[in-house]
């Protein structure tokens, strides 16, 4: 019982850690997952990482109350670092969903409970299925596991040089990126639909294009969108790996590597 006491403040941070981790991280973070499995889940695996990592001895002071802060705010920052790279999913059906006109029927997303665009939503959802599929969550729990071994409990995060948040910047731009270049095949496709329309609307003046218009992108929309979901759901795996990437080399440069 003695040595256990010796090492509940270790436990107490890697449960600091995990949380925040699960707070902001997809999936686990999202509004439909209920708060006591949340906790519970926490709890579970900061005992596993407890049991199979080292377990420093640490004093209970003042200085104690700053490393439960850090915990927090690595575990904070890294599941920041994961969702910001799936809202590229999100941010590539706000812009399909632009060109199309549907950007002015925004639903309200039951997992985060903010507003969200159609095929973005649609999207995400696809995404988070693939995710799933691919063993994804076994591998963001995985980094949360080997994160320790560059960040350890009683080692302060090597935020001085700036190069840790230069890259959560990077891959803020990176995310922006990539969900361009999902919708870039739709969107490109949709403005030479509009481009057609246009010529339609000068040759036949007396055809009102603007009711014609309307339902023929969304009928060419959705058949561009079948011939391309696979090469979308593509582009998602190599978001994945985007993800992964980031939260290693995020946690290495806290780590000061």
């Amino acid at each position: 019982m003695e040595q256990l006491w010796t090492y509940f403040p270790a436990f107490l941070l890697i449960f600091a850690r995990t949380a925040s981790f699960f707070a902001a991280m997809p999936l686990f973070s999202y509004r439909t997952v209920p708060a006591s499995y949340k906790i519970g889940m926490a709890f579970f695996f900061s005992w596993l990482m407890f049991l199979a990592g080292p377990k420093p001895s640490l004093p209970l002071n003042d200085v104690y109350v700053l490393f439960v802060v850090k915990e927090a705010l690595v575990g904070l920052a890294l599941g920041l670092i994961a969702a910001i790279v799936m809202a590229a999913v999100q941010v590539a059906g706000g812009l399909i969903d632009f060109q199309i006109g549907f950007a002015i029927a925004n639903v309200i997303d039951p997992q985060t409970g903010v507003q969200s665009p159609l095929l973005g939503q649609y999207l995400h959802s696809l995404a988070l299925l693939l995710l799933l599929m691919l063993d994804g969550h076994h591998l963001l729990l995985d980094g949360l596991f080997y994160s320790y071994h560059w960040l350890p409990l009683d080692r302060w995060p090597h935020i001085a040089d700036g190069r840790a948040a230069e890259y959560a910047v990077r891959t803020f731009a990176a995310m922006f990126a990539a969900a361009v270049q999902m919708a870039a095949p739709l969107v490109g496709s949709l403005f030479l639909v509009d481009v057609a329309l246009g010529l339609i609307a000068r040759a036949v003046p007396q055809m009102n294009i603007f009711a014609v218009g309307f339902s023929l992108k969304t009928a060419a929309a959705f058949f561009m969108l079948f011939a391309a979901i696979g090469g979308m759901l593509t582009a998602a795996r190599e978001l994945f790996q985007l993800m992964f990437v980031s939260l290693r080399e995020f946690m290495q440069l806290l780590g000061g590597a």
